[in-house]
């Protein structure tokens, strides 16, 4: 039967969630039921597609991107992929109507990290982290509002923000292996090799305007999403603070990270203020 395999499917993706990434794992438990695999089945798409651009360098990653992509298509067109990944998520695309404009810009962007490793614009600074993040708030804010148009419009500007600054978090704490491993630079005018205080105060005032817009979406968001989008807020916001208080130069030598027992107090406020209605 088909639903044994589409469980399968759906299992592999939360797998995939809880061993790549503990924070969006704790945060997406958060969400109720009625959503939360879907977010899983999500997840596990972007992150297959990250993976293989950013991590299977001893392969031939063009090839592994093409048959990904055509793979995509394909579960999507026949409602069905032997990949239980991109089974998973063809099955969230079609209850949801997720626009092929999101998975096609998403893609667009991976593919990107094939072969550009500097954005010396404002313009391509701005299109890439549309297509990288986005579009992934977008998607998953299609699962919020369990499909409802009307409803996205009039959060689709907060979500958007809130992708960017998640992204542009990951830049400032990557930077190290983005530099030195992988040779990219995303964000322009800024000589990352030699970060100073100004630059890195700049790309902060950028992200918190972004977190802003972000909290403004938030707060109107269904609640079987607000518990688990606000936690993954508080953890990147907590995050940035930590960057913010770190010297320029250190944040080039390593990689900032908030400890796990701060991430259990996190995860207490963030719940204390939703069940209280103070957000």
């Amino acid at each position: 039967m088909k639903s044994i395999f589409d469980n399968v499917a759906r299992d592999c993706s939360k797998i995939v969630t809880k061993s790549y990434s503990t924070s969006f794992s704790s945060a997406t438990k958060l969400l109720a039921p009625s959503i939360r695999q879907d977010i899983y089945n999500i997840y596990g798409f972007v992150r297959f597609a990250d993976e293989i651009v950013d991590t299977f360098h001893d392969y031939d990653k063009q090839k592994l991107f093409d048959k990904f992509k055509a793979e995509m298509y394909e579960a999507i067109e026949d409602k069905i992929s032997l990949n239980p990944i991109l089974n998973a998520f063809q099955e969230t695309v079609h209850k949801y109507n997720i626009p092929a404009e999101l998975y096609e810009s998403f893609m667009e962007s991976m593919e990107k990290d094939l072969f550009k490793n500097e954005y010396l614009t404002k313009e391509e600074y701005e299109a890439y982290i549309y297509g990288s993040a986005d579009v992934v708030g977008l998607m998953c804010l299609k699962v919020f509002v369990k499909g409802n148009q009307d409803e996205y419009e009039a959060l689709k500007h907060d979500a958007m923000k809130l992708g960017s600054a998640f992204q542009k978090v990951n830049f400032l704490r990557d930077l190290k292996a983005d530099c030195e491993e992988l040779e990219r630079s995303y964000f322009p005018n800024a000589n990352l090799n030699c970060l100073d205080e100004a630059t890195k105060n700049d790309i902060i005032n950028e992200i918190e305007a972004d977190f802003k817009a972000g909290l403004r979406g938030i707060i109107k968001l269904p609640v079987e999403a607000k518990l688990g989008v606000y936690t993954a807020y508080v953890y990147y916001s907590k995050l940035l603070q930590k960057l913010k208080n770190t010297p320029s130069l250190e944040i080039k030598k390593k990689r900032i990270r908030v400890p796990d027992y701060q991430k259990a107090s996190l995860l207490a406020q963030s719940y204390l203020s939703c069940r209280l209605n103070l957000i």
